[in-house]
């Protein structure tokens, strides 16, 4: 039975810049989050220790080098149902193998039609499935296992790898503390161990350079384990890739840390990192831009971070691939659909050169 403040829960979906609107319900955050506050005092207990430690070693851990590198599985892109079915051919033509789709539980009754969507693309392509929370799903935990068993019946023959849940450490995308993240996610891998054992599980999809958040999911005592990590590594407050962070914190160091938290967490099962999304927002193109005009840049601009940002990614030889965020957007994508017009901007042909 929801309780009346599940009922008044202030989920509003921003169809400009796909992605929710910032919960204006402040009561109501405040409650929700209250209701997690030793949860917030796990997180700051487990980051004094791990924070500094990590940062002590990060230069330490090094990886192999990949001789099997393989630039078009490396360079990955987003693809939505909701963008159209041109997006197969523009796909064909950047010669992009490694997708992420998203897969929204509020929208599970369209199941079939995601499906139909990701296959597609053709069997070469590999598919990575972004299975998108909300609060109804993270609340009712029947109805969790119900669509989660549907989910890996209906995809088990496109795709064996599934990022479980998004930007977790955003009240407006569903999650109020880490603590239900954990939760969520152990429903999820208790179904995958249980009946579907080839499927790979990917998380927590941490967004920004808030990697507290990302130790209070990688050192816990749930008893769950991640096949691959998943960071939603943006920079786009900071402008270029190059820029810093906390004195030392440009991309390449945000990716060590990241690196070394990894290494040094019991919870993954191999040190395999995804950033699964990634972009800069596009100046002059609000509503669709997901931030405001002042950390907006031009399309010359936005072409240049994105081939900075893949390189210091793939030269760290600590990522296993970075998916765009994404192929079309007026706001923040590679191609611009507005008006009913497909118009690939600079970008889309640096994408392009990138593969080959």
């Amino acid at each position: 039975m929801e309780t009346n403040l599940q009922k008044k829960a202030p989920f509003i979906w921003d169809e400009y810049s796909d992605q929710p609107h910032v919960i204006k319900d402040k009561s109501y955050k405040r409650a929700m989050r209250k209701r997690y506050k030793n949860d917030f005092l796990k997180m700051i207990s487990t980051n004094i220790i791990m924070f500094p430690l990590s940062i002590c070693l990060m230069k330490l851990f090094r990886k192999k080098e990949d001789i099997n590198f393989k630039k078009e599985e490396f360079y990955g892109l987003g693809v939505n149902l909701d963008k159209g079915d041109f997006q197969q051919e523009l796909v064909e033509e950047l010669g992009v193998k490694s997708l992420i789709i998203r897969l929204p539980l509020n929208d599970i009754q369209n199941i079939d039609k995601y499906y139909e969507f990701a296959k597609s693309f053709g069997d070469d392509k590999k598919i990575l499935l972004n299975i998108m929370q909300n609060r109804k799903h993270i609340d009712n935990k029947d109805l969790l296992q119900l669509h989660i068993t549907e989910i890996f019946n209906t995809f088990k023959d496109i795709t064996t790898e599934y990022q479980i849940g998004t930007t977790i450490n955003r009240a407006k995308w569903g999650f109020f503390a880490v603590k239900e993240y954990l939760e969520f996610y152990k429903i999820v891998q208790d179904i995958r161990d249980d009946n579907y054992h080839t499927l790979k599980l990917v998380g927590p999809s941490v967004i920004d350079f808030e990697y507290h958040y990302t130790i209070r999911a990688l050192f816990n005592n749930f008893p769950i384990k991640f096949d691959k990590l998943s960071s939603l590594l943006y920079v786009d407050r900071r402008g270029a890739p190059q820029n810093t962070q906390m004195g030392i914190f440009d991309t390449k160091n945000k990716i060590e840390m990241l690196y070394s938290l990894v290494k040094l967490s019991p919870k993954m099962k191999t040190d395999n990192i995804y950033i699964t999304e990634v972009n800069w927002p596009l100046s002059g193109t609000a509503p669709y831009a997901p931030t405001s005009e002042n950390e907006c840049v031009c399309e010359d601009l936005y072409a240049q971070y994105m081939v900075d940002y893949f390189q210091i990614a793939k030269d760290t030889n600590k990522i296993q691939k970075v998916f765009w965020h994404q192929l079309i957007a007026p706001g923040y994508g590679l191609v611009d659909n507005r008006d009913g017009k497909i118009r690939k901007t600079k970008a889309f042909y640096k994408f392009k050169e990138l593969l080959y």
